[in-house]
């Protein structure tokens, strides 16, 4: 009888242990976070103003694309400013400026179609140049935290990464040596969350006067990539990906694409009545 009981005790006790084995290793699907990416709509901007033109647009809208038959989102690319008005822009869980440059909108009407879009709850991802983009609009600059100021030769460098548990770090190398332009800003909103930093110690020692002189109050490090909620909307910036080799490399790839679905999963959908600018240049938000 004391063997059968010591039986029922060992039975009952593997038991529990192999129910929480399970409660523990099963996830709970209400606590496992969607892909908001997928079934998503974007846009993809490339207009450039007058100046300099990037020849990596093309490359950049083809990978984009390409993005979004394997992971299931839908991508739109133009380079007409017409698409800025409201009943457009609703479509569109993000919107991604590919190398933009200088003005790229054709009127204020446009502009603060954009700045709505974004104050109702929108995503935004600039790529590269897009930092050199609306340099006389106060409020864009804010948004994309910088306007642009210089940047080093294309050359060899490393860019670090800041937050590697981050979302969008998501498998990025902790310290990441490639062929690129070291990009500085002026203007820098104090919003901003760096994820990436360049290392300016791998950049050529015969221009390290010129390169502090652009580094202002920064010291070693220098903002690559960065991210921020900016009046209502979801901001991720990444100044890397002048060559169009660029979109054909599966690290760079892999940055862009979790960039993108960062912002996606960020989106809480659009609501207007959150949308108060009635001009370009209204005060921010209180």
């Amino acid at each position: 009888m004391k063997t059968t009981k010591n039986h029922l005790f060992l039975f009952i006790f593997l038991l529990i242990i192999l129910t929480s084995f399970i409660n523990t290793s099963v996830p709970d699907p209400s606590q496992v976070k969607k892909n908001q990416l997928v079934g998503s709509h974007v846009l993809v901007y490339t207009k450039n103003g007058t100046g300099y033109v990037h020849d990596n647009t093309a490359a950049a809208v083809l990978c984009i694309q390409e993005l979004g038959k394997s992971n299931h989102f839908e991508v739109d690319a133009t380079n007409d400013p017409k698409v800025f008005n409201q009943a457009d822009l609703k479509k569109y869980q993000l919107l991604i400026f590919a190398s933009t440059n200088n003005d790229v909108f054709d009127n204020n009407n446009q502009r603060v179609a954009f700045r709505r879009y974004m104050e109702a709850g929108g995503g935004f991802v600039g790529i590269h140049s897009v930092t050199g983009t609306e340099r006389n609009w106060t409020w864009f600059k804010m948004m994309l935290g910088e306007t642009f100021l210089w940047h080093a030769a294309f050359q060899t460098f490393s860019i670090k990464n800041l937050d590697p548990t981050h979302p969008s770090m998501k498998g990025m190398p902790a310290l990441w040596t490639k062929e690129d332009e070291c990009y500085f800003g002026k203007e820098l909103y104090p919003g901003i969350k760096v994820l990436m930093a360049h290392d300016l110690s791998t950049l050529p020692k015969n221009k390290m006067e010129e390169i502090k002189n652009n580094a202002g109050s920064y010291s070693n490090y220098y903002p690559a990539v960065w991210y921020q909620n900016f009046e209502g909307g979801h901001v991720w910036i990444t100044t890397l990906g002048h060559a169009k080799e660029n979109y054909q490399d599966p690290t760079y790839i892999n940055h862009l694409l979790q960039g993108i679905q960062f912002i996606a999963n960020e989106y809480k959908g659009l609501n207007y009545n959150n949308a108060i600018a009635t001009t370009k240049d209204d005060p921010l938000k209180k």
